[in-house]
């Protein structure tokens, strides 16, 4: 019976150190979804910049409707327009 009491705390503390390197590997690949998602939110932002440069109100909305496209294209969430006081 004391061999066993030994044995319990390093048992419990395997088990501790599984959970928690489980609990780290997910935390990581949601970090990387969300940076892959962050990624693809910027391709977005600088393609309609390139394609519309011009600091108009007519640039501001093609620039909005092509980055509203892009994103929901992709699955993305939307961003807030890029046209001041819309």
């Amino acid at each position: 019976m004391g061999g066993r009491l030994k044995e319990s705390p390093m048992m419990w503390l395997a088990a501790l150190i599984l959970a928690l390197t489980a609990t780290a590997a997910q935390a990581s690949q949601a970090g990387q979804a969300a940076m892959q998602n962050w990624t693809n939110m910027d391709k977005c932002g600088r393609k309609a910049q390139t394609d519309h440069p011009d600091y108009s109100a007519e640039s501001y909305a093609k620039r909005d409707a092509q980055m509203k496209e892009c994103l929901e294209r992709r699955s993305l969430p939307s961003r807030a327009p890029l046209a001041p006081g819309h």
